[in-house]
């Protein structure tokens, strides 16, 4: 855990001992934006799950995380794109692999749109 959301959490629980409805007290903005996602969507009428996370996922479970199948987690598994370990027979991804492989590919779909909506204003093909 981080030195800053460490610091946030003793903070939180430092100010849920004290008394009365209302507290106040200083938090990190990485913090206090998860916190306004969360009011934000109990506003909206919105379900809020929270869930623990493993370390680790099979393959399985990596494609349904990614929205993808599970073949094309393997293909990435083994063109290197995706690391993993065995365990016996069986595979393991780091969910933080995951998570970066997500945020990698979304930089690149991003770019490559971007490149492509100056191609077609280059060509004169959008309005």
């Amino acid at each position: 855990m981080s030195p800053v959301l460490q610091r946030d959490r003793q903070a939180l629980h430092r100010a849920l001992e004290s008394d009365g409805d209302e507290l106040s007290l200083s938090l990190s903005r990485e913090t206090v934006e998860f916190v306004a996602q969360v009011v934000d969507a109990q506003v909206n009428g919105q379900e809020i799950v929270f869930s623990r996370v493993p370390k680790e996922v099979s393959p399985e479970d990596a494609a349904k995380m990614l929205g993808v199948s599970r073949p094309y987690v393997r293909k990435l598994m083994d063109q290197g794109e995706l690391p993993f370990r065995k365990v016996g027979s069986h595979h393991r991804i780091a969910v933080a692999d995951v998570k970066a492989w997500h945020a990698r590919e979304r930089k690149r779909r991003h770019e490559a749109l971007v490149r492509f909506s100056e191609l077609e204003n280059d060509l004169g093909l959008s309005e």
